[in-house]
């Protein structure tokens, strides 16, 4: 299928800001094929974003967008599909955006199960304010704050949403880039809340401080952890340390929150 990058890309926006080597445009053309082929207008999509690198994919998309405060990006998001609940809404942002200063919205917009799909570009990192850790730093990993390793024990965003009560959660990373596409189509179809992780690379304030030699190794490093979920079935608890799952890990159909509070208002106006 041919895809019409151009119709999606707002005029004189580019060229964008990222790295030689991020991520993140691989996971914006991703995002692109998805909403082609969804066919999804620009009229009716709202894509919203926070703070940071991964925050500046929706500056770059011809469609209705919000840049909003940092870590609020769930909380105008659900705004937004609250007042036009007819509207696709697609959040972007990173792991330190969404998990950190943004956890809370994070934790409830899942609890909620409201239709809205959060691509969440989970680089390991805050990339653009200067490299701190992030709840997605690994154990031991060198940041800027954290110049000796990092203490903390690491965030599984995508264990994290399930906990929480979404009802669709995938994952893949920038390397499976024919993958991204496929799974946020199956996160806008769904109706709910959907959570789509891509493990990213950062090659400029992770990378350069935790010693990968080059993009080409970052890259290497995200194929070789992922294991997709119908593979790691068949594999043993020794064979899957320190490898990361990636597919849909969890599907549920259960009542949309948007729907859930017109049926409230329609009580209350004795309907």
């Amino acid at each position: 299928m041919a895809y019409d990058y151009d119709k999606w890309i707002r005029p004189g926006k580019l060229p964008h800001i990222w790295c030689p080597g991020c991520g993140h445009g691989i996971v914006m053309k991703g995002l692109i094929r998805a909403m082609e082929t969804c066919g999804l207008e620009k009229n009716n999509t709202a894509l919203v974003s926070g703070i940071g690198c991964a925050s500046r994919l929706p500056g770059y998309i011809d469609a209705c967008t919000l840049h909003t405060a940092h870590g609020r990006a769930a909380a105008f998001a659900t705004g937004v599909k609250m007042a036009k609940p007819e509207m696709n809404v697609i959040l972007c942002g990173g792991d330190g955006d969404g998990t950190a200063i943004g956890g809370n919205h994070f934790i409830h917009a899942c609890r909620r199960n409201i239709d809205m799909t959060y691509v969440v570009l989970n680089n390991k990192i805050y990339g653009m304010t200067g490299g701190q850790f992030s709840p997605c730093t690994p154990t031991g990993d060198m940041a800027s704050t954290t110049p000796y390793g990092n203490p903390d024990p690491v965030f599984d965003i995508s264990k994290l949403a399930i906990g929480a009560g979404a009802t669709f959660v995938a994952r893949t990373t920038a390397f499976h880039a024919t993958q991204i596409d496929k799974l946020i189509v199956e996160g806008i179809k769904h109706k709910g809340m959907s959570i789509i992780e891509v493990l990213d690379d950062c090659p400029t304030t992770y990378g350069r401080r935790n010693k990968f030699r080059s993009v080409v190794d970052m890259m290497k490093q995200l194929k070789e952890v992922a294991v997709p979920v119908a593979a790691a079935a068949k594999m043993t608890a020794e064979q899957l340390e320190g490898k990361v799952l990636t597919g849909v890990l969890y599907k549920e159909e259960k009542p949309e929150y948007t729907e859930q509070y017109a049926n409230v208002i329609a009580k209350a106006q004795g309907a």
